[in-house]
């Protein structure tokens, strides 16, 4: 059972440090330049695969692109349905 929250725990933080870096990559859309440094081309590579589910819905409002927003709100559900299963299970 310890072994199970811990690697609940891992999982938690794993979603919580992705979501930082989508919002990284949300950032450096203000300062383009950092798209060609080794941190933004690493930043690019494992954000893409994720924020490419979400190209395709209609996120696009006044000229801004919302599909970030919706791919770490999405995150955060999945974080949340992850806690209350585990606590549905465990406890």
């Amino acid at each position: 059972m310890i072994i199970t929250i811990t690697i609940v725990n891992w999982l938690l933080r794993l979603i919580d440090a992705y979501s930082i870096v989508l919002v990284i990559y949300a950032l450096m859309s203000w300062i383009p330049s950092l798209y060609g440094t080794w941190f933004g081309r690493f930043i690019i590579k494992i954000s893409r695969p994720y924020l490419s589910l979400f190209e395709n819905l209609p996120l696009s409002f006044a000229g801004l692109d919302f599909s970030i927003l919706v791919a770490v709100i999405v995150l955060q559900f999945i974080q949340r349905f992850i806690m209350i299963v585990v606590n549905g299970i465990l406890f």
